[in-house]
């Protein structure tokens, strides 16, 4: 169900600002740990999250309703699956390159169509289903191309270390997208994107005391040089804020599958990054893949419609 127009810009904002927020953690990455890397996404961006939250709630004249129980479960659930996808989905970039790390977990949006069917009951248009099989082989022809195509070669690639950690990373973005969408039903708000930025701001709590305190006691250095790197993990904390913002607001107001499909558009934002940002060469086949991408962006629209 589609409660507000507003999940298409701010999943479409949410895109550009994920790939912005990857491309400057993966610059992070060579001054930090993956952990240390993951960290400064909650670490810096819970201030973010809670000004956006005190902004929305004095532009509304709302207050904080009562959290229930399952509501911090479902958030906790998002939280915890949201820090090992980040670690997981960093530490592929360090096998291939920054464009295919990202394309591994991009995979999601199959995983979610199904977690939210199973979770949440949300059944797929015909138009979004073929928009998720555009996407989908937009992503296999960026991860599998220039492979042999013979069944040893591709086996290989999918048991690679950076398909396990981005499929790993697939599958707990996709559970983190979906209890998201049931911790902003558990409030039982008549405001959407009020209940989303309470969500955000619950979640990233939870992910800044949770990692906090494992890296106090398991790598206490890293937890350091992520207060030392501040420049930078500052930019990272803010656009992932920000971005994650965008996506509870999107999965708020409409089926968090549908978000997803449209959220490929940060493949492209992904690819311009790694062009502009980190200097790699985009090539013709990753070009053709785009238009995959971009036209299961256009019939997800459609099938919105």
């Amino acid at each position: 169900m589609i409660h507000s127009i507003i999940w298409l810009p701010a999943t479409l904002l949410a895109g550009l600002l994920q790939a912005w927020r990857t491309a400057v953690q993966q610059r992070l990455r060579t001054m930090i740990s993956v952990s240390g890397a993951g960290l400064v996404r909650y670490l810096y961006g819970l201030p973010i999250g809670i000004v956006l939250l005190m902004a929305y709630m004095s532009w509304r004249h709302v207050s904080l309703p009562a959290g229930s129980f399952i509501f911090f479960i479902d958030a906790a659930v998002a939280a915890i699956a949201q820090i090992l996808a980040t670690i997981l989905l960093i530490a592929a970039f360090g096998h291939r390159n920054f464009v295919v790390g990202t394309a591994f977990a991009k995979t999601e949006v199959v995983q979610v169509a199904l977690f939210a069917w199973l979770v949440l009951g949300e059944h797929l248009s015909l138009w979004v289903m073929l928009a998720i099989g555009c996407g989908i082989t937009g992503v296999l022809i960026l991860t599998l191309w220039g492979q042999a195509l013979q069944s040893q070669s591709i086996l290989k690639v999918f048991i690679s270390p950076a398909a396990r950690c981005g499929l790993g990373a697939g599958t707990l973005f996709a559970i983190t997208s979906v209890f998201v969408k049931r911790a902003t039903h558990d409030l039982n708000v008549n405001d959407p994107t009020f209940a989303a930025l309470i969500s955000l701001v619950v979640v990233m709590f939870i992910q800044t005391v949770v990692h906090c305190a494992w890296l106090a006691v398991r790598d206490p250095e890293t937890l350091k040089r992520a207060i030392n790197t501040w420049r930078v993990s500052l930019q990272v904390g803010v656009l992932a804020s920000l971005g994650s913002a965008c996506w509870f607001i999107g999965f708020a107001n409409a089926p968090v599958a549908l978000v997803r499909v449209v959220g490929q558009i940060e493949v492209v934002f992904t690819l311009l990054f790694a062009h502009w940002y980190l200097r790699e060469k985009t090539s013709v086949h990753e070009s053709f893949a785009l238009i995959l991408i971009v036209a299961g962006v256009v019939l997800a629209l459609i099938g919105s419609l």
